[in-house]
């Protein structure tokens, strides 16, 4: 699994998986914002968020973006940056 730390709990790297074509490539997540849109590198589809999530990471990636990850390990409602 690839992912880098920055706390005990948050990690900043997550494997993008398009449900498109299959290509799956991991990317780092930024931690101040949700990343709306993607483009696949194996298709070119622009993925977008599922409804209901905040962002492509918490919809095709297998780790939860930042914020999320911080919200949930504080015990805090699940709610992102998009609220």
């Amino acid at each position: 699994m690839a992912t880098t730390a920055t706390t005990a709990t948050t990690m900043l790297r997550s494997t993008i998986t398009c449900p498109e074509c299959g290509h799956a490539e991991t990317e780092t997540m930024p931690t101040d914002a949700c990343q709306f849109f993607y483009d696949c590198k194996g298709c070119g589809a622009v993925l977008k968020p599922r409804p209901g999530d905040c962002c492509v990471f918490c919809s095709f990636g297998d780790v939860a973006c930042p914020p999320m990850q911080q919200a949930q390990a504080n015990g805090a409602p699940v709610s992102c940056c998009a609220e």
